[in-house]
């Protein structure tokens, strides 16, 4: 590894005001330093039985992972809550927008539960509704309105996958990003000047679809401030532009640097560079391969041994792959530390309280989305799915 190994110091203790839900937790959380943590989670599972059903994200740390019934990125994750029509409780070790997934597509009979509310999503937050109400108001201003379609990323909020759903817009994954974006465009392929979309939240997800993939190029699109008077764009460039990227991006990707690239290739021999969507344009550009996190994982597995390895994703996941595959040299893209702090806020303390709530008849931390939301929401997520290709994976 090039990072330097730290512990994770128990979270999820007071108000994160950077978070999408900052909450404290409410109940008393068993201390990080219990011996018999493990045991009380075991039993408390157990206890359960058929009733629960653990979902645990590949960012998750270990600890929790070890409860997870079944793991993987946010969309397989909702989409095996809802294979499981019996499991009254869904426990979602994930974050916010994910388990709102998951409460769109369970049943009504199911509940699904966040071990931490603070467990939010730098990213998700950085798109809120009345933000995207008002760059819309401002392409409806500069007459380009009805030439754009919406399509916003798996990591965002119940209510901007909405907006989408209500505006013809559609939901993607870093899988399908490209394939949703060839549907979006076909949608007002007739459109005076051409069709245009609004790329949320994650400007690089966008961008790096929209030029790798797509054929545009970077002049194509332009980037929409949330915080700028008129996003910091004039209407002419609105309607120049065929790519308006939302200006937000993912706090643990968005690290990695060019730099560090160079560095490793001059240090590691035969090093190839795996990255997720996710990260920044000039670092997608310098490396090997480029790909979801399940694309991620599969690159590793089949990769033959001996073969070099610096992975730009979370660490919680390259750790583990790195533990998975001892034969393979697999090293982080980073000097430091990078865990996702908000996903790392579920920790065993919060999973232990929320199932043993579960036992003693109480819900904790139910996330419900109400029903019209749920509905656009829905309509954007069905969208997905009638794409062609894999649209399961993120």
């Amino acid at each position: 590894m090039t990072t330097v190994d730290l512990p994770l110091l128990p979270l999820g203790r007071g108000t994160d005001l950077t978070s999408e839900r900052g909450v404290e937790c409410p109940g008393d959380l068993p201390p990080a330093s219990d011996p018999s943590l493990v045991a009380r989670a075991r039993a408390a599972k157990d206890a359960l039985g058929d009733k629960v059903f653990i979902l645990g994200h590949h960012y998750q740390r270990d600890e929790v992972i070890q409860f997870a019934d079944v793991t993987g990125d946010s969309f397989k994750l909702a989409r095996d809550a809802a294979g499981r029509p019996d499991a009254e409780y869904i426990v979602f070790c994930g974050v916010h927008f994910m388990a709102e997934s998951a409460d769109i597509l369970t049943g009504p009979g199911q509940q699904v539960i966040l071990p931490d509310l603070a467990a939010g999503c730098s990213m998700a937050d950085m798109a809120r509704l009345t933000q995207v109400e008002m760059a819309w108001e401002a392409m409806t201003e500069a007459g380009i309105a009805d030439s754009v379609v919406p399509v916003t990323y798996m990591n965002s909020s119940a209510d901007i996958k909405a907006f989408c759903g209500r505006n013809g817009g559609v939901v993607c994954t870093s899988s399908n990003a490209e394939v949703a974006l060839e549907w979006a465009f076909a949608q007002k392929a007739d459109a005076p000047g051409g069709a245009k979309v609004l790329f949320l939240p994650d400007e690089h997800l966008g961008r790096n679809t929209a030029v790798q993939k797509m054929g545009l190029t970077v002049d194509d699109c332009v980037v929409w401030d949330p915080h700028l008077p008129g996003g910091g764009l004039t209407a002419e460039q609105l309607r120049d532009a065929t790519m308006i990227l939302w200006k937000g991006h993912c706090s643990v990707h968005g690290r990695f640097s060019p730099e560090v690239v160079d560095e490793l290739r001059a240090t590691i021999p035969d090093v190839q560079i795996l990255v997720h969507p996710e990260c920044r344009h000039e670092v997608v550009l310098k490396a090997d391969l480029v790909g979801s996190t399940e694309f991620i994982i599969q690159t590793i597995e089949a990769a033959p041994a001996g073969s070099s390895w610096a992975i730009g994703t979370e660490l919680n996941l390259v750790k583990r792959l790195a533990t998975a595959h001892p034969d393979k040299n697999i090293s982080f893209l980073d000097k430091t530390v990078c865990y996702c702090s908000t996903m790392n806020r579920i920790d065993l303390p919060h999973l232990v309280w929320a199932l043993e709530s579960l036992v003693a008849g109480t819900v904790v931390n139910r996330i419900e989305v109400d029903p019209d939301t749920e509905k656009w929401a829905l309509v954007a997520l069905e969208r997905m799915l009638a794409l062609p290709g894999k649209t399961h994976k993120d």
